[in-house]
């Protein structure tokens, strides 16, 4: 496996193109209310890209091996859908959880992220694993600088959302990201501590837990890109792009409105 290793130059670049993914998020917050479509989300996304950052939506006509092109510019996955939600017809109502997934590019380089929303007031259940999730993903991220293991980061998030009574979808995981949407290495969001690929300073990927309330198990729908829990379980997912440091790593995702690093709980 060859993975990159970013110059200061393409790390600046990818500074940018992650912020600019992350304004985004926070452009579209407002929206995500009762009553608004994805489409309608999906639509507002892109027009906010192409014509205020003149940026480029990368997911719009992506098709990799197998693939037929993915029609929209954001991916909005809906309550027990776990990824790749197509955005259409659907209507948001009161208590649903939805995450948006936006990658943009910007001068050749990706800016990859997600949050999770919620549609008016959530129940207990749907908050406590959007933020069960989110804390998932920190921890994660919280095991990078050089020397340790991709298996560091899958283990400390697959330990943390199991001892709270949830699963990991194992199918989709982070990935390197740079001019290439998806490059080496893969992030598995399992794992055992001290296995796999050593972290290097200048290595960029994405950390983005796939975390369900239910049974690990998913489905692919019949539009060939959105996945569902099997037991049509809720699920949740964020998503930062992490550059490993000297010292330890930079989260090249954040902009004014994200959300503060969790404080962890024991």
């Amino acid at each position: 496996m060859t993975v990159p290793l970013k110059t200061p130059q393409e790390i600046e670049k990818m500074r940018v193109a992650g912020k600019l993914a992350s304004e985004v998020l926070d452009y579209i917050a407002p929206f995500v209310k009762p009553g608004v479509t994805t489409e309608e989300l999906d639509t507002l996304c892109h027009d906010y890209m192409v014509n205020v950052q003149n940026t480029i939506p990368a997911p719009l006509n992506y098709a990799p091996p197998g693939y037929s092109p993915y029609p929209k510019s954001i991916c909005t996955s809906v309550n027990h859908q776990v990824c790749h939600g197509v955005p259409g017809q659907k209507t948001l109502k009161s208590g649903d959880i939805v995450n948006i997934d936006v990658t943009v590019i910007k001068d050749a380089y990706h800016g990859d992220t997600s949050r999770m929303y919620y549609v008016g007031e959530p129940g207990i259940q749907a908050r406590r694993l959007c933020e069960t999730t989110y804390e998932s993903m920190w921890r994660g991220i919280e095991e990078i600088k050089p020397g340790r293991h991709l298996g560091d980061i899958g283990h400390a998030i697959q330990q943390f959302a199991e001892s709270h009574g949830y699963s990991v979808v194992k199918e989709f995981c982070g990935h390197g990201i740079g001019v290439k949407f998806h490059e080496e290495p893969q992030v598995l969001h399992y794992g055992r501590a001290g296995t796999g690929l050593e972290l290097k300073a200048g290595m960029i990927f994405t950390v983005e837990p796939m975390i369900n309330a239910g049974k690990a198990a998913i489905r692919q729908m019949a539009d060939g890109w959105t996945i569902v829990t099997k037991d049509h379980s809720l699920s949740a997912q964020w998503e930062h792009t992490v550059l490993v440091t000297d010292k330890g790593y930079e989260v090249l995702t954040l902009s004014s409105g994200s959300p503060a690093k969790p404080v962890f709980r024991s």
